[in-house]
């Protein structure tokens, strides 16, 4: 699964970068290298990785503000590492769009397992079609899922979403009027690769609803919020 597949890994300690490196040549990844923000952020919005591994607590730029600038230009996913303890970092990287985190000390295995689950997911064309007769696109009042082209409109302007947002919305639309409750959102769209409390859901699903509300308010409010139960895609057929 690694060939080809570029991956930026940035943390100021050369000892976790060497071994994460060396775990991920292994799997036939291609790994470069960043000691800090500036330099990370610098490489990210001039290459093109198909992941970033980035350090929480850096010199001079600090993950959250990384991500939080390369969020206004790429949607490149973003795994974030960081110390126990750190939960409000935590809800801030969500905020700004990581896609996932891993808690130091991490196993390496783990991390190879993580990227590798978030590479396949979002080269995935949203969820599976077990349908003979289901279309790869999802056409909705003011929204389409183009699943082939991994592409979401909104009232026929593209909206740009991360893997993940991505993800949740396909999950939700695949069953319009159908309610997840937040659990449920965890298990079907993170799965194993993310191990995390439910505010995590929120903050995707806010995110989601920013950025749809910025092409289509009417796009927007087909994620519908079931006080006290979770989340459901409600379609209007007015």
């Amino acid at each position: 699964m690694g060939k080809d597949k570029k991956i930026l890994v940035v943390d100021d300690e050369e000892r976790i970068r060497r071994l994460l490196k060396m775990y991920l040549e292994r799997e036939d990844f291609i790994i470069e290298e960043a000691e800090n923000g500036t330099e990370a952020l610098e490489l990210a919005l001039k290459n093109d990785y198909d992941l970033i591994l980035l350090d929480i607590m850096m010199p001079e730029m600090d993950g959250i503000d990384v991500c939080q600038e390369l969020r206004k230009e790429k949607n490149t996913p973003v795994i974030m590492l960081t110390a126990k303890g750190e939960e409000t970092n935590r809800v801030q990287g969500f905020e700004v769009g990581v896609d996932d985190y891993i808690v130091k000390p991490f196993s390496p295995r783990e991390v190879v397992l993580r990227v590798k689950a978030i590479l396949r997911r979002a080269s995935q064309s949203g969820y599976n079609q077990v349908d003979a007769q289901a279309r790869n696109i999802l056409v909705f009042p003011h929204l389409s899922i183009d699943h082939d082209a991994h592409r979401v409109t909104a009232n026929g302007e593209e909206v740009n979403l991360t893997p993940k947002e991505y993800e949740l919305l396909c999950f939700l639309a695949k069953s319009p009027d159908k309610v997840y409750n937040r659990e449920q959102l965890l298990k079907e769209v993170w799965q194993y690769e993310f191990f995390g409390d439910l505010r995590t859901v929120d903050t995707h699903v806010k995110r989601l609803r920013e950025k749809l509300n910025s092409v289509s308010k009417e796009a927007a409010k087909m994620i519908g919020t079931v006080w006290g139960v979770g989340y459901k895609f409600e379609v209007d057929d007015d």
